[in-house]
């Protein structure tokens, strides 16, 4: 049996999924296990992550592709073409699998591009509650990963799973983090609390080209917080001049820590650290609240939220309207925590099952290669 693991868009998503590519070359060695990337250094990437498993037996492929339009990707990201490109030019190389298990949904272009005989697995990344986690060609994967209830009854709501089709219960990422912790330094020195600002990328749901300028000027010129400012990766994918300038705008700060799309901004290196999570709409929310902690979100847009599911998550904490007063509204989260931990406790539980403390990739690769098996 043999299963592709391949990684055609940002680096952030291959942490949901690549802990089970391990798993199921240690625990299934019957099973050839291929994990694929469209640029060297995202290749590069996964091999160092694979390192943590040193007993897993995985392949690692370069895809396809003209130099040209790698280098391309490498310098400005995958965008939607260049995801394309991915499953096109290797059309051949995907037929050959038994099983595609991906984190993104690009990949269901391999239906329409003649691939029909691979069974199509879906991880997901990421555990928020924004309806582009709940779309409908979701239907089109033969087996879906879920972390918990939360996913599970919605997406059965909606007719996008079917039981003996799905499994319950798996956040690999986790996994992956509980392994590199021990490497893990402090960001700060000083003992000041310490805040995570973390704006999503799209235009029309990110607080960022609204107010986020204005926060990260209010963090610049104060005494009593440090500042994580670590936005969803694709934020400055294709535009890191800016990243890079905002980095040297801030760099006589020492309370602040600009990272506009390092590995620490996906491996959660951030949201362990920080005392207090300020945001709009990004996923992140879900993993920060492993540990419940204060919460501040930016409805930058006004958005009419407080009975949308696509919104659930801010009522973890308080919602404001802009960043005026910003140390009075963070002063007020940490001091109204209690009020809130209840209902974060109850979210994480909805959104994440655990049977254990242990890990869940490897109850999640048995899962795939058992499906796998019977649907054969």
């Amino acid at each position: 049996m043999k299963i592709a693991f391949p990684y055609i868009a940002q680096p952030h998503q291959t942490l949901h999924s690549l802990p089970i590519a391990m798993e199921i070359a240690t625990r299934h060695p019957e099973t050839e296990v291929h994990v694929a990337c469209t640029t060297k250094a995202h290749l590069d990437y996964a091999q160092s992550l694979g390192a943590l498993y040193p007993q897993a037996r995985a392949r690692y492929d370069l895809l396809a592709m003209p130099e040209r339009l790698r280098r391309h990707i490498e310098r400005k990201g995958p965008g939607v073409l260049g995801k394309l490109a991915s499953l096109f030019l290797n059309r051949r190389y995907f037929a050959d699998f038994n099983a595609i298990v991906v984190p993104e949904r690009t990949s269901l272009y391999l239906r329409r591009m003649g691939i029909t005989g691979p069974r199509l697995i879906w991880t997901r990344h990421g555990a928020g509650d924004r309806a582009i986690g709940f779309a409908r060609d979701v239907r089109a994967f033969d087996f879906v990963l879920l972390s918990g209830r939360k996913v599970e009854q919605r997406l059965l709501a909606q007719g996008a799973i079917q039981p003996g089709r799905y499994y319950r219960g798996a956040y690999a990422k986790f996994d992956i983090v509980r392994r590199m912790d021990a490497d893990r330094p402090a960001l700060f020195d000083n003992g000041r609390p310490t805040v995570l600002y973390n704006p999503h990328f799209s235009a029309r749901l990110s607080s960022w080209p609204i107010c986020g300028a204005r926060a990260l000027e209010w963090f610049a010129n104060q005494d009593r917080y440090n500042l994580i400012f670590a936005p969803h990766y694709r934020l400055f994918d294709r535009h890191r001049a800016a990243g890079r300038a905002l980095v040297r705008r801030y760099a006589a700060c020492p309370h602040m820590l600009i990272d506009p799309g390092s590995a620490r901004s996906i491996d959660m290196t951030y949201t362990m650290a920080a005392d207090l999570y300020l945001g709009d709409v990004s996923s992140q929310v879900a993993e920060f609240m492993i540990r419940p902690r204060p919460a501040l979100f930016l409805n930058a847009h006004q958005i009419d939220w407080q009975h949308d599911p696509n919104y659930r998550f801010w009522h973890l904490g308080h919602v404001i309207d802009t960043p005026d007063d910003l140390g009075g509204q963070i002063d007020r989260a940490f001091a109204d925590h209690s009020s809130f931990l209840e209902a974060q406790r109850r979210y994480v539980l909805e959104t994440f099952e655990f049977p254990d403390d242990g890990p869940t990739a490897p109850a999640a690769a048995d899962a795939i290669v058992n499906y796998l098996k019977i649907a054969a």
